[in-house]
């Protein structure tokens, strides 16, 4: 059927839902059409004639032009992501694509882009993200869930928090939580690693000291509990903490005041504690390790952080979450992680927790241009350690049995949550009930 000779160009271009706009070589504005109008909030008259980048203002403009790779390669560039600031301030979402405009005989006159306005997308994602994130904690397991309902109360309360759990489960992320849903949410967060300094240094960093306490002692230096008052202190790896020290925390949870190093006037101190270990702490104390009293002082209220191991199915999320983060920060649209990749992030123990995940999708950000990550931009010890994994199961017997002990398997990783044990095992909620039934027959 023949294009009806009374519909011109200008006419199609008014009748597209998305934006689209023509530059010439200069990147002078040559068209402007209805949907780019309602989307950037610029008027046609404004913008023919306007360099593009006085028009729509996007984040692009700065050094990775799509219009001007376009013109310069004759490449296409296909759904981009990117923001345009309209000139009320508000910043639009849109996805972009464009090419290089040619004349009749194929030579490269200008540029045409598209773009799609997103915030409809964008306001949607951020409703399920709030639905399962809480001051940047994301997860919506039974673990986490539990923890979520106290924070508020506990974050209310002035009471001093241990927060236990495994390296790299995310404890300074939960202290600093419990201090912005606090009354002290306006004075500072002061974090410090108990472990990371020598005693000699964690002394004068935790209380400061005097002029002429020690040789390069020069003038007072503040410590870390002067620098906290009116907000938190954090003390990270507090299982680390010399016997020396614990003796003077003590007199700082009990009557709220101690002495720099060198000093002899009392500081009193008004800071909230959170503590924090991966450390078993009664084992500790049993141990002779770890003062008593001082255990029980900062255990007023713990808060056990599950391992990733506890919250499988907290991963999707997690890559989601992470992956929109790198995008955001080194100027990426990576769209996520392929279903293989997936598979095997289930099926990983994650003895680092999510601070690993984080590592491991940092590095396959390096490693991947575009699109979704894929196995071979994954570490080679995150592949090597999967496949001695899979090396160690016992793979006899018939197939049914086979199937039937990689389902049990899967079951007992995941705690027998059966939705989680379907995503790492890439099948339906009928096909697990189905082999579980069979697997069941074939017992009795």
């Amino acid at each position: 059927m023949p294009f009806p000779a009374n519909v011109s160009c200008e006419d199609l271009l008014q009748s597209i839902a998305d934006g689209v706009f023509t530059v010439d070589r200069d990147f002078n504005v040559l068209s402007f059409n209805e949907a780019a109008v309602r989307i950037s909030g610029v008027t046609r008259d404004e913008a023919v004639g306007a360099k593009c980048w006085e028009v729509l203002h996007s984040d692009l403009c700065d050094g990775s032009c799509a219009l001007r790779d376009c013109i310069e390669t004759g490449q296409r560039v296909v759904n981009k992501s990117c923001f345009f600031v309209r000139p009320d301030g508000e910043k639009v979402p849109v996805s972009i694509s464009a090419a290089a405009l040619k004349d009749a005989s194929g030579r490269i006159v200008g540029g045409v882009e598209s773009f799609r306005d997103l915030s409809d997308i964008h306001l949607m994602r951020r409703k399920v993200e709030e639905g399962y994130s809480f001051q940047d904690i994301v997860g919506k397991s039974q673990a986490l869930a539990r923890i979520f309902q106290i924070m508020p109360q506990v974050s209310k309360s002035e009471a001093t928090v241990l927060v236990l759990g495994e390296s790299g489960t995310g404890k300074e992320l939960f202290a600093r939580a419990i201090h912005h849903l606090s009354s002290r949410k306006s004075g500072p967060f002061v974090a410090v690693n108990c472990g990371a300094l020598p005693d000699t240094l964690l002394e004068s960093e935790l209380f400061g000291y005097k002029a002429g306490a020690f040789t390069d002692a020069k003038r007072d230096k503040p410590g870390r509990f002067e620098l906290a008052r009116g907000g938190t202190i954090f003390l990270d790896e507090i299982g680390d903490l010399p016997g020396k020290l614990q003796v003077k925390l003590l007199r700082v949870l009990q009557e709220k005041c101690f002495e720099p190093l060198g000093g002899v006037d009392t500081v009193e101190t008004n800071v909230r504690v959170v503590a924090a270990t991966n450390r078993n702490l009664e084992e500790l104390v049993a141990e002779g390790n770890f003062r008593q009293d001082l255990y029980y002082r900062l255990n007023v209220v713990t808060l056990r952080l599950p391992s990733m191991r506890e919250r499988r199915e907290d991963l999707p999320l997690l890559v989601d979450h992470f992956i929109a983060r790198l995008n955001a920060e080194q100027g990426k649209d990576l769209q996520g992680v392929s279903e293989d990749v997936l598979a095997l992030f289930m099926r990983h123990d994650f003895p680092g927790n999510v601070r690993e995940l984080e590592n491991i999708l940092e590095y396959s950000f390096i490693l991947c241009p575009s699109g979704f990550i894929q196995m071979e931009h994954l570490p080679d010890s995150l592949r090597s350690a999967v496949r001695a994994e899979s090396s160690h199961q016992h793979f006899f017997g018939t197939l049914d049995e086979i199937k039937c002990r990689a389902v049990q398997l899967a079951l007992e990783r995941n705690q027998g949550r059966k939705m989680v044990t379907c995503r790492e095992l890439g099948i339906s909620k009928d096909t697990l009930r189905r082999m579980l039934r069979s697997c069941d027959e074939a017992g009795e």
